[in-house]
């Protein structure tokens, strides 16, 4: 964390600058990732997203390198140097695009391009309401982050166990994820009030980018596994 002001103790054009340059770099994120993927989507052999998914510990490996990356990207968007958080911010969305490369095209490829888009729209809708319910409360949503750790490394184990074991984990492990990453937003969106000085609007960005992109996952599977 820099040394410049919190947003707590900031005057209220100060709190207005800081919460609409976050969201707005919030919403360009996913119009780059939206641009990304579908450059990605578009070029990308089937072989090489194939090689992704292929082998069991293949996946594990893409994604052990996308965690450590991502807390890597998440560190520089918190620098001193604005060049530095930009850096990782644009990082990171690239990773997301990456990541998100053999769910996308299993979605068109059997579920067709529709489902990408209502999964968009319920994502949407509940980071809305889940803002509103952040900014308006007066509640300090701070007791969920150990909430957020304990379930994130269970859902890892989770994850890895079912890779190497071969058992699927099914519609309710992707609902207990989407009640996850329903916390980490309410989380990360308690955090601007109180966590962030004003001039960390790109790292914040990247916090509430990444559980967007974690609850717009798990609302994916959830609709591709009702149409499959």
């Amino acid at each position: 964390m820099n040394t410049d002001i919190l947003v707590a103790e900031s005057s209220e054009v100060e709190k207005a600058n800081f919460y609409k340059k976050t969201y707005l770099h919030v919403a360009l994120s996913i119009l780059a990732f939206i641009a990304v993927e579908s450059i990605l989507i578009n070029t990308v052999p089937f072989e090489l997203i194939g090689l992704m998914i292929g082998q069991k510990y293949s996946w594990l490996l893409v994604i052990g390198i996308f965690w450590v990356a991502s807390m890597m990207a998440a560190k520089w968007s918190l620098s001193q140097s604005r060049s530095t958080q930009y850096m990782g911010l644009v990082f990171y969305i690239f990773l997301e695009a990456i990541i998100f490369l053999p769910l996308i095209y299993m979605a068109i490829a059997t579920a067709g391009g529709y489902v990408i888009f209502q999964a968009a729209m319920l994502t949407i809708a509940m980071f809305a309401g889940l803002s509103a319910v952040a900014f308006t409360s007066k509640r300090d949503f701070s007791f969920l982050r150990n909430i957020i750790i304990i379930g994130g490394f269970l859902s890892i184990g989770l994850i890895v166990a079912g890779m190497i074991f071969g058992f699927n984990l099914g519609l309710w492990f992707s609902v207990g994820m989407v009640i996850l990453a329903s916390a980490s937003i309410l989380y990360e969106t308690s955090k601007l009030k109180y966590v962030y000085s004003t001039e960390q609007y790109v790292g914040a960005s990247l916090q509430l980018f990444a559980s967007i992109m974690l609850l717009f996952w798990y609302i994916l599977r959830i609709l591709m596994s009702r149409r499959s």
